[in-house]
């Protein structure tokens, strides 16, 4: 099946249709996209866990030997560490057990523990094929809020164009309601807002430019667009959240290179 697109000028004006690779027709397999992307965030997940000591730097130890002097059989009395010459029952004060007071936790979150997810390369690059494609299903599209519901190409020129505001003003002619929907900053509901992610902000369409081009760097400040080269284009950048379906801009160079894939 071949698939087209419309083809751009700078200053929005359309001048006929490009043929999509053959990547953008591979088979949607949203199990996979969503495998790949939960294995790249898990590998940017970092550890974290208890002090292996905590609560555990104590002088109380078990008394429930037998033919020990402070033995608790036969007094009623839980056998677990307790401390000397504390009050409280009969005199010995519990410790480092769980249950007790200034004890350790239970199962507290262990630093050794590997959160990372490994994914075959093969895996990868079949959900990054399957992304591509999901990329251009306008339904997708929709379900993922986007104001455009079909890929833009722009033409060579695009790509030369050397400061943000020239690159702004380009995109703004033909996604101006995609722009609006990005600019609007919100502040997070619950208590994620005080642990490093206090605001939240829609996901707008992603760039994809040819390798080592300079306009990856004039993007950067555009909210909600993100700017990526071929090379560097990842399954988490084409459905974020695992949700694929994200709005593509790319220009001829960039539709070149993945004529390969």
């Amino acid at each position: 099946m071949i698939m087209k697109a419309k083809l751009y000028s700078v200053t929005g004006e359309q001048k006929g249709e490009v043929e999509l690779p053959k990547v953008f027709s591979a088979k949607i397999n949203l199990s996979l996209i969503k495998k790949a992307v939960e294995a790249a965030q898990s590998s940017a997940r970092q550890p974290y866990g208890a002090d292996p000591l905590a609560g555990k730097r104590s002088s109380a130890h078990y008394h429930g030997k037998r033919h020990y002097r402070f033995t608790m059989m036969n007094r009623e009395m839980s056998r677990q560490p307790r401390i000397h010459g504390k009050v409280g029952h009969l005199g010995f004060t519990a410790r480092v057990a769980p249950h007790a007071v200034k004890g350790r936790k239970a199962h507290p979150p262990k630093a050794e523990k590997i959160w990372e997810k490994k994914l075959n390369k093969k895996e990868e690059f079949a959900a990054l094929r399957s992304a591509l494609s999901a990329s251009v299903v306008p339904d997708m599209m929709k379900a993922r809020g986007h104001k455009f519901h079909s890929p833009i190409v722009f033409e060579s020129a695009f790509e030369a164009l050397d400061k943000t505001s020239k690159v702004k003003s380009a995109l703004e002619v033909l996604l101006k309601e995609e722009m609006k929907r990005c600019s609007v900053k919100k502040v997070r509901a619950g208590t994620g807002k005080t642990r490093g992610r206090k605001y939240r902000r829609k996901k707008g369409p992603v760039v994809l430019l040819p390798s080592n081009s300079p306009l990856v760097r004039f993007g950067r400040n555009i909210p909600g667009f993100d700017f990526v080269a071929v090379d560097n284009i990842t399954v988490e950048h084409l459905a974020p959240g695992t949700q694929p379906g994200r709005l593509l801009v790319t220009t001829e160079g960039a539709l070149s290179a993945l004529e390969k894939w």
